[in-house]
């Protein structure tokens, strides 16, 4: 007798990342927002945050369609000294392949357009209306695999006394 097997299918499902999702180096506000501090002054793009994609998975930053404008990830970010003000910059969403040998920048955010004006916590930097965040359809062109990074990358453009708090929430796409 042949045992026969199913032919795998595939499913995608819609999905967001904040801080705590990250590897350990980077799962809190207070680390990412020391890491954002440190590079401050250095006018270059640093690692801010990185999560390792889990076996039999892939992973798209974004999701959804732009033909459709309510069908993507809508996202927010914020790095605060809280109660004085935003540190702002250049929010760059790449994929890094396990060895770090190959990166891929697939989107940019100008984070002063992330988060509400108001910073003196993190809860009310978190834009409550969708039409205050950033929209994110699906990146198709680019995707990472298993043991592969989900990386982000700042720039410092407008400083703050001292980063104290950060988070965010930014829409990827599960495929497994």
């Amino acid at each position: 007798m042949t045992m026969q097997v199913a032919p795998r299918q595939l499913q995608s499902f819609a999905s967001s990342v904040t801080v705590v999702d990250g590897d350990s180096a980077y799962n809190t506000s207070a680390e990412v927002a020391a890491l954002i501090e440190a590079n401050t002054a250095s006018n270059a793009f640093a690692l801010i945050w990185e999560k390792t994609v889990p076996a039999q998975q892939v992973i798209y930053w974004g999701y959804g369609d732009p033909n459709q404008q309510r069908n993507q990830s809508f996202n927010w970010f914020a790095a605060i000294d809280a109660g004085t003000g935003f540190e702002d910059g250049t929010l760059r969403l790449s994929l890094t392949n396990a060895t770090r040998t190959n990166s891929k920048v697939v989107h940019e955010f100008n984070t002063a357009n992330m988060h509400t004006t108001t910073s003196t916590s993190l809860v009310t930097a978190q834009p409550s209306d969708i039409n205050s965040k950033a929209p994110l359809p699906l990146q198709a062109l680019v995707a990472a695999g298993e043991d592969s990074l989900l990386q982000l990358h700042f720039k410092t453009a407008s400083a703050t006394t001292t980063v104290d708090q950060c988070n965010f929430s930014i829409g990827i796409t599960i495929v497994q």
